[in-house]
């Protein structure tokens, strides 16, 4: 038994998940920005709103036949998102973003467990192999200070956000075979805006002062979450959570990218981190073919002699 490894093609929807990836990853700049002008809370409700309003204008007509399980289906991921986002956003107000990418990188590894969990069935071994790589090179991204950890509010919040998140991905697989793409983008989108908002007057967040920082922020995650949700819905009815989880391991390598751009300069673990996250992506892409070795074939038996008449 001899076993070789072989490429595995990417398909268009792995291809249009790499391209929302690197969108997910130019929105930290916006978000950083935005926090220093709104409460979190409130930012988060507003951005999925503008996203849900978005989707509706795009996808009307989707609405005029929608279902419970239509509706049930997208407020499930929508809690996540809420949940996710949310917590994380939080999170990003005591702790440094260093700090908050190491720990968000925790769902690398959980998806996989959870799709086994989930769906009963095993994730390919390179699977793992990718996932490994790429939560170790978002850990070097991250720096050596993401490594001396104290539980504080922020790293509990962004450490439970993990979750969700983790959850979402395996929901969007779940349901995407099932239900119409429009209307859940919609619900999940809406559920995630109106619960952002209905949130502020339980954790006492007040009204932030109108800035136009804010306003264009929101706006442009708006479309940028619209975009997002919409591809992922549509590229996870046929692309494993595991596979696409590590699709998304690139998004802070994007980020990274973007920052250097805007002048920020990357320490050399930093670049090796991200080395080894596209690292990661391409091991996923490899599978392991297993083939039996030749046996020689068995020797013709002579050719019986004639009998004699």
């Amino acid at each position: 038994m001899s076993t070789r490894f072989r490429w595995m093609s990417l398909r268009r929807q792995e291809v249009a998940l790499i391209a929302v990836t690197a969108v997910w990853g130019s929105t930290f700049l916006l978000v950083h920005w935005a926090m220093q002008h709104s409460g979190p809370w409130f930012f988060v409700g507003i951005r999925f709103l503008v996203a849900g309003l978005i989707s509706v204008v795009i996808f009307r007509r989707a609405l005029r036949g929608i279902r419970w399980r239509d509706i049930g289906a997208g407020v499930a991921i929508g809690v996540m998102i809420y949940l996710g986002y949310g917590l994380q956003t939080v999170g990003l107000q005591t702790i440094d973003s260093s700090t908050s990418a190491f720990i968000t990188a925790m769902y690398i590894p959980l998806v996989p467990l959870a799709q086994w969990a989930v769906f009963r069935k095993r994730p390919p071994a390179m699977a793992f192999v990718g996932a490994g790589l790429a939560f170790l090179g978002l850990m070097l991204i991250a720096g050596p200070d993401a490594f001396a950890l104290t539980l504080g509010s922020g790293e509990i919040l962004t450490m439970i956000s993990t979750l969700p998140i983790a959850a979402e991905i395996i929901l969007i697989s779940v349901f995407a075979g099932r239900i119409d793409l429009g209307r859940i983008t919609i619900i999940q989108l809406l559920t995630a805006g109106v619960l952002g908002i209905l949130t502020m007057p339980v954790v006492g967040e007040g009204l932030p002062e109108f800035s136009w920082i804010w306003v264009g922020c929101a706006v442009g995650l708006g479309a940028a979450s619209c975009i997002i949700q919409l591809t992922m819905n549509w590229a996870q009815k046929s692309v494993s959570p595991t596979r696409a989880t590590i699709i998304y391991a690139g998004e802070p390598v994007w980020a990274a990218a973007i920052g250097r751009i805007a002048g920020e300069r990357l320490p050399v673990t930093a670049l090796i981190g991200g080395a080894l996250v596209v690292l990661g992506i391409l091991a996923s892409e490899l599978k392991l073919v297993r083939r039996r070795e030749q046996e020689p074939a068995p020797e013709s038996e002579p050719a019986p002699a004639p009998q004699p008449e």
